[in-house]
């Protein structure tokens, strides 16, 4: 059985489809609250439901029963102002569950982010050292809550202390696809914007304020959310690979190359509309992400990555454009 915490949620409900196409038996641990996040589960069969309260209970009695914990559980919004609840469910809940993987050798896969890297002024690349680490300066707290742990497990390795079987923390970088629709204002650009296009109007896109970035040509690495569900299908085959790895596809891309292949994909003309930033991101907007991916790539995963026309094509024609877009 695999436990896969946030399973409801955009990245998660994608690693439960995953699963369940295989055969899996899976349980998800999420909160399902009131919106219609339970539609991103409803295509798959899954063995038990939990909220996260009672996680520990649960653990307590499926010890020896779970191959594998696959933890994308968080709160995930960039905006996010009370620290104190980053810090329990992004912090805490983290690092208590990789101390019970560590106690019952169970392995144990956590997802990081690409807000690690703040400005980027530092670059992108993925070493695990408490060393390369520290220099790191992410620009949020949603960011700096996924850097304390990542800073924490780099330190257990260095000094050598007890760690799961397979630790692995995964840097996701902009992550597009279908069931991310409960998100809200942290849905992908595609997402937020698809009806608007559909509906026969102006894609919206942030202004640049930097002079050396035209309007919408800010960079970012943009990945389909099945390749991210590709590498961690792989990591789970390969139980000897540890480690902490970027999630892109190392190859950044502007929000107009965004745009036009939106409009590309319903064989529309672009036009694009450019809006204010809010107030909340001005001086901590990533203006170039590019994940570097040679570490992942030395460890053996060989697989290619989806480019950006081809991935926003397939969101669009197979889940966007329909009544029913979810996976």
């Amino acid at each position: 059985m695999y436990l896969v915490t946030g399973g409801a949620g955009f990245i998660g409900s994608n690693i439960v489809a995953h699963l369940s196409e295989r055969g899996e038996e899976i349980a998800v641990c999420d909160w399902l609250k009131r919106d219609r996040r339970w539609e991103n589960l409803a295509k798959h069969e899954v063995a038990a439901i939990l909220a996260p309260p009672y996680l520990p209970t649960w653990l307590e009695g499926n010890s020896g029963a779970l191959t594998a914990v696959v933890h994308m559980g968080a709160i995930s919004a960039t905006t996010e102002s009370d620290i104190d609840q980053l810090a329990d469910n992004n912090i805490r809940a983290t690092l208590d569950l990789l101390d019970w993987c560590t106690k019952t050798q169970t392995r144990f896969i956590y997802a990081s982010s690409a807000a690690t890297y703040g400005d980027g002024r530092c670059g992108f690349d993925d070493e695990f050292t408490p060393a390369a680490l520290a220099a790191l300066r992410p620009l949020n707290a949603y960011g700096w809550s996924k850097h304390v742990v990542d800073r924490r497990i780099a330190r257990l390795v260095e000094q050598r202390k007890p760690l799961p079987p397979q630790c692995v923390g995964l840097k996701f970088f902009n992550v597009y696809g279908p069931n991310e629709y409960h998100k809200g204002e942290m849905q992908s650009v595609v997402s937020q914007n698809a009806a608007a296009v559909l509906a026969g109007r102006p894609l919206r896109l942030f202004r640049s304020y930097r002079p050396s970035y035209v309007d919408g040509g800010q960079l970012r690495d943009f990945i389909y959310v099945k390749d991210c569900v590709n590498i961690v299908a792989w990591l789970l085959q390969n139980p000897k690979v540890s480690g902490l790895f970027n999630v892109g596809t190392g190859t950044a891309r502007s929000w107009l190359d965004l745009a036009h292949a939106v409009f590309a994909a319903i064989d529309r003309p672009p036009a694009v509309e450019f809006i204010d930033m809010p107030t909340q991101l001005t001086g901590k907007y990533q203006y170039f992400t590019e994940a570097k991916m040679n570490r992942l790539r030395a460890a053996g995963y060989c697989d290619p990555f989806t480019d950006l026309e081809t991935g926003v094509r397939e969101y669009m024609g197979d889940y966007l454009s329909r009544e029913d877009p979810y996976r």
